[in-house]
C-alpha cells in the first residue's frame, strides 16, 4: 500500500497546477516588461527582485546567505545552466509567441532523461529513447527549420530548454546541505550579471526593447518576480506531497496556461503545426514518465 493518501496526491496535483499556472503568469509580465525595458535589464532586475525575496526567505528560516558548498562544481554548472537558460528563455518569449515558446519548453523533461543516460549513466531502454525521439521530433515540428517556421530567434527558445535541462540535471547532483532557499537564492543572483552583460554587448540594448512606459513595466517586472518565487515554492512542495510518480504529470499543464495566455493577452493564433507538435511532446513525455514509473519499485516510485 502506498504510503501516500489520496488526499496527498491530490494536493500534491494541486500545488503542481498553482506552480504551472504562476510561471505561465511570469511569462506573460516578463514578456511585457520586455516591450519596454531591454532583455538585459529586464533579466537583471528580475534577477535581483528574486535574489532579494530568496535572501528574506533565508533569513526568516535562519538559513546563512552564503554556504561554501555553493562554490562547488555542480552548483558552478547550475548557475552556468540557469545564465543560459534564463537568457535563452525570456529572449524567446520577448520575441517569439508565448504559445510557442511553451510548447518548445515541454521537451525538456524529454532532454533531462536523455541527459541522465549520457552523464549519470541511468538506464534508458529503447521505448523512452524513441519517445525522446517523437517528443524532439515535435519541436522540429514546431520550428520547422528551412520552411516558414520561425527563423534565427527559435535559436533562442532551444538554448533556454537546453539551458533549463541542463539546471535540472545539475540540482540532481548539487549538495544536499544547500536548502531550498539557498538554491533559489543562487538561481536568481546569477541573472544579475547575466542581464549585465548583455547589456555591455549590445545584444540585450536592442532585442526587446520598445516604446512603452517604464512605470507599468517596473510594475510588470515587480508582479513576475513575486508570482516566480510562489510557483517556485509550490513547485518544491508539491514535488514533496503525495507520490512523485502521480504529481509530475501535471507539470505539462504549463503548456496549456502558456497556449491559453498567449491567445487571450497577446492575441496569438498558434497553427497547426504548434498544436501537432505540442501533441507529440506531450504524448513522449507521459509516455517516458509511464515507462519510468514501471521500471521502479513501488518504494522508489514514492520517494
Amino acid at each position: 500500500m502506498s504510503p501516500h493518501p489520496v488526499s496527498d496526491n491530490l494536493k500534491g496535483a494541486g500545488l503542481m497546477i498553482a506552480a504551472m499556472a504562476g510561471f505561465a503568469i511570469e511569462d506573460v509580465f516578463l514578456k511585457s516588461a520586455a516591450g519596454t525595458f531591454p532583455v538585459g535589464l529586464v533579466l537583471m532586475l528580475f534577477g535581483a527582485g528574486g535574489a532579494l525575496l530568496y535572501a528574506l526567505l533565508a533569513k526568516i528560516a535562519r538559513q546563512g546567505l552564503w554556504h561554501p558548498d555553493m562554490a562547488s562544481r555542480p552548483m558552478i554548472l547550475r548557475a552556468a545552466s540557469e545564465m543560459l537558460g534564463r537568457l535563452g528563455y525570456t529572449m524567446a518569449i520577448a520575441l517569439m509567441p508565448l504559445s510557442t515558446v511553451s510548447a518548445i519548453l515541454q521537451a525538456t523533461p524529454l532532454v533531462v532523461v536523455a541527459g541522465a543516460a549520457l552523464i549519470f549513466h541511468e538506464k534508458v531502454g529503447w521505448r523512452r529513447w524513441l519517445a525522446i525521439a517523437v517528443g524532439l521530433s515535435g519541436v522540429m515540428l514546431i520550428l520547422r527549420p528551412g520552411g516558414e517556421g520561425l527563423g534565427p530567434v527559435a535559436i533562442f527558445a532551444l538554448l533556454g530548454m537546453a539551458g533549463f535541462a541542463g539546471r535540472d540535471l545539475a540540482t540532481r547532483a548539487s549538495p544536499r546541505s544547500l536548502s531550498n532557499w539557498q538554491l533559489g537564492l543562487c538561481g536568481f543572483a546569477v541573472l544579475i550579471p547575466t542581464g549585465a552583460l548583455l547589456l555591455a554587448t549590445g545584444i540585450g540594448g536592442r532585442l526587446g526593447a520598445g516604446s512603452g512606459a517604464m512605470a507599468p513595466a517596473l510594475g510588470f517586472i515587480a508582479i513576475a518576480t513575486v508570482v516566480g518565487v510562489a510557483a517556485y515554492s509550490a513547485l518544491t512542495q508539491a514535488m514533496r506531497t503525495g507520490e512523485v510518480s502521480v504529481v509530475t504529470p501535471f507539470r505539462y499543464t504549463r503548456l496549456l496556461f502558456g497556449v491559453l495566455l498567449g491567445m487571450f493577452v497577446f492575441g496569438e493564433s498558434p497553427g497547426l503545426p504548434v498544436y501537432i507538435g505540442s501533441a507529440l511532446i506531450l504524448g513522449a513525455g507521459l509516455y517516458s514518465l509511464w515507462r519510468e514509473t514501471r521500471r521502479r519499485p513501488p518504494s522508489v516510485q514514492s520517494a
